[in-house]
């Protein structure tokens, strides 16, 4: 693990890339008492406002403050995101470890399902399920979830097939060790490893999701403050404030970069073949 932790510090964009995150992310949780506006007070006379002390990024149509809103949309953006990152990773571990693991007539009927699944695209998935539902970031949570699943169970399905076989797994189960002692102390951190690579590389792609429902106003509704809808709100006045897009749109693809350099950062440190 130190030697692990030796490398990814090396790794001048990796380093960039986590430190960003956890500052955004710390941001994201402290961000009630380091605005200084409220982000969803509305002060028409003071629309459009220019940079200043007390608005630093301006304000938009409203008047409200764009800095404000930009911290607190941390709070949906990737937070969100986040959430939803960790409900269909269980999904998939439990699923693929099943499959994976115990095979047989479950595995069949878990693989077809997945193929059923992975054979439609993903965002005209995501778009139906939310078109059902309704609108709502309840609703676009369970959509990505839905979506994803069958990829998650089917990738760690795979990752946990290969480590089924090895040798130190085959030698417990010759010597009689129980099946739920090998699943948590050998199946799941031996795969641990590559399901935070999955994980990370996956992330920006839920971001972009969620903004980009947001942004055609099938995810978080208003006046929360969400990067995806702030875009959307600033495309109202792009021809007379474009600077209105700037900071939504910088935000969202210097997150979702950090996460994918940091996500191909982790499967270089983390490769077994150079542990």
């Amino acid at each position: 693990m130190i030697h692990l932790l030796k490398k990814l510090v090396k790794d001048k964009i990796a380093l960039i890339c986590l430190t960003l995150l956890i500052i955004t992310i710390f941001v994201g949780v402290f961000a009630p008492l380091i605005v200084v506006n409220d982000p969803n007070l509305v002060n028409i006379i003071n629309k459009f406002a220019k940079p200043s002390l007390n608005y630093p990024l301006g304000t938009d149509h409203l008047g409200r403050c764009i800095l404000s809103r930009l911290i607190f949309g941390v709070r949906t953006t990737i937070f969100l995101a986040l959430l939803t990152m960790l409900a269909t990773i269980f999904i998939g571990v439990v699923l693929g470890i099943i499959s994976g693991y115990f095979k047989g007539k479950i595995d069949e009927i878990l693989m077809r399902i997945c193929d059923v699944m992975l054979s439609f695209p993903s965002q005209v998935m995501i778009l139906a399920i939310v078109g059902m539902l309704g609108p709502g970031i309840f609703n676009v949570i369970v959509a990505n979830i839905i979506v994803k699943w069958a990829w998650y169970t089917r990738m760690i399905r795979g990752i946990v097939l290969k480590a089924s076989e090895s040798n130190y797994i085959l030698y417990s189960k010759a010597v009689g060790t129980s099946t739920p002692f090998i699943l948590a102390k050998h199946i799941l951190p031996s795969s641990l490893s590559q399901i935070i690579i999955l994980a990370t590389l996956d992330t920006g792609w839920v971001i972009l999701n969620i903004s980009a429902l947001s942004f055609l106003g099938l995810g978080v509704q208003p006046p929360t403050a969400e990067w995806g809808s702030m875009l959307s709100e600033a495309r109202n006045v792009l021809m007379s404030h474009p600077t209105q897009m700037l900071a939504p749109g910088i935000a969202i693809l210097v997150v979702v970069a950090a996460f994918n350099y940091l996500g191909d950062s982790l499967r270089d440190v983390l490769d077994p073949k150079d542990a």
